[in-house]
């Protein structure tokens, strides 16, 4: 069963919550960063993006940027911008968009359920980003953002988070500059902490990453590091527990993560139509944009125009949990068989869009000629999720874009 505790979290006052919260480091280059930063010197960004006040042509995993870090965090304390909770505490993070709220539980999952699979994941992860938020958390001896996990809903969780919302005020409540709202509660009773912490015992069998599959290996690599090198290792220390907010799967849901091609491997328009008819039915659909209602429904933008298309029942396997994926069709049939794409995760021909931009920002792509062909897809659901994390099973790369996405700095989670 699920290992999640209640902790001491480090906090910023009301006041500051709005200013000192961000985006997590992962959404953002460098520029960017440096913009959403100007003006807010109380912006965790200072800490997590530290190179923003280094020197322009710094090496972001240089030394300087990491001692940066650590200087600014501990800088923060100092000025009381962060300050910690007298006792260990579970915390409610709410995220409402388009009129849909999601209600997370922040607490600390457990490193050793990383290992032993009841933290299950989706997704791979490359060393050297796991080895720079390893970087990250060790000099600041602190997990800074949090990682987006799920669980299968259970009704007693979901009555005991409902009470608490209807029964006492949010310690912040803002709506962030991308219009999202988001409200924060601190648990104060000990009893409910209690209760809550052996629900997660009693009914949660695992745990999902949902999204930040390079910070949780991160964090649960810190804490197996922390106990070989302490002798007196007892389990129960701070290291042993990374912070997480934790969601109701049936909360949850999954925007469209879509594909922009730079070329059509040599084939003119009409000989790559003819090609997709192998695999799919096509139809024209002339200017208006066309986004995908159902599974193994796809549309392209090519050339100004716009088309639907049907994958052909042969094309997918809806028994396999990853052969029912969109993105494994597109994937065999077309970015590998017709424009010889082998691999999404290095290939410089193809670039991928979350669907938050929308169906504008595939068309602008392609219409400014920086890229030839433009695909989006039907959402996966959580329950594929699910299903290929209990399976053992690895997503194809960029398959799930949440929405939402955490806040940073509304609550931080120190190791020692």
């Amino acid at each position: 069963m699920a290992i999640v505790k209640p902790f001491r979290g480090l906090r910023p006052p009301k006041e500051i919550a709005k200013d000192l919260s961000c985006l997590p480091y992962d959404v953002m280059n460098s520029e960017e960063a440096a913009q959403m930063a100007v003006g807010k010197p109380q912006s965790l960004l200072h800490i997590t993006r530290s190179e923003i006040d280094c020197k322009s042509d710094v090496d972001v995993h240089s030394q300087e940027v990491y001692d940066k870090s650590v200087e600014n965090f501990r800088s923060f304390k100092e000025k009381g911008w962060l300050a910690p909770d007298e006792e260990d505490r579970f915390y409610i993070y709410a995220q409402t968009m388009d009129g849909r709220t999601q209600y997370g539980i922040v607490g600390c999952a457990a490193c050793q359920d990383y290992f032993n699979g009841v933290i299950k994941k989706h997704e791979l992860t490359r060393p050297e980003k796991e080895e720079d938020r390893m970087a990250h958390i060790r000099i600041n001896d602190a997990n800074l953002e949090p990682v987006f996990f799920s669980y299968k809903a259970v009704p007693e969780i979901d009555q005991m988070v409902e009470g608490i919302v209807e029964s006492q005020d949010a310690e912040y409540d803002f709506v962030s500059e991308d219009g999202f709202r988001h409200q924060f509660w601190v648990i104060w009773d000990a009893g409910t902490n209690s209760r809550l912490e052996q629900l997660f015992a009693d009914k949660v069998p695992c745990t999902y990453v949902a999204d930040g599959h390079h910070r949780t290996a991160a964090a649960a690599r810190i804490g197996e590091e922390r106990k070989v090198g302490n002798p007196g290792h007892t389990g129960e220390e701070a290291y042993n527990y990374f912070m997480a907010v934790h969601f109701p799967d049936n909360q949850l849901s999954i925007i469209d993560y879509n594909r922009v091609v730079k070329d059509l491997n040599g084939l003119s328009d009409s000989d790559f139509l003819i090609a997709l008819g192998r695999s799919f039915e096509v139809t024209p659909l002339g200017e208006d944009a066309y986004r995908p209602s159902q599974l193994h429904e796809f549309s392209l933008y090519l050339s100004g125009k716009w088309y639907k298309l049907v994958a052909r029942k042969d094309t997918y396997n809806d028994n396999d949990p990853i052969g029912v994926l969109d993105v494994t069709v597109l994937s065999n049939c077309v970015l590998d068989k017709i424009l010889n794409i082998k691999d999404l995760r290095t290939s410089k021909r193809i670039d991928f869009i979350g669907g938050i931009r929308g169906l504008d920002e595939l068309k602008r792509r392609v219409d400014s000629g920086e890229m030839k062909a433009a695909f989006a897809l039907y959402p996966v659901s959580m329950q594929q999720l699910i299903d290929i994390a209990d399976t053992g099973n690895i997503m194809p790369p960029k398959t799930t874009w949440f929405e939402p996405k955490l806040r940073s700095g509304l609550v931080i989670h120190e190791l020692d």
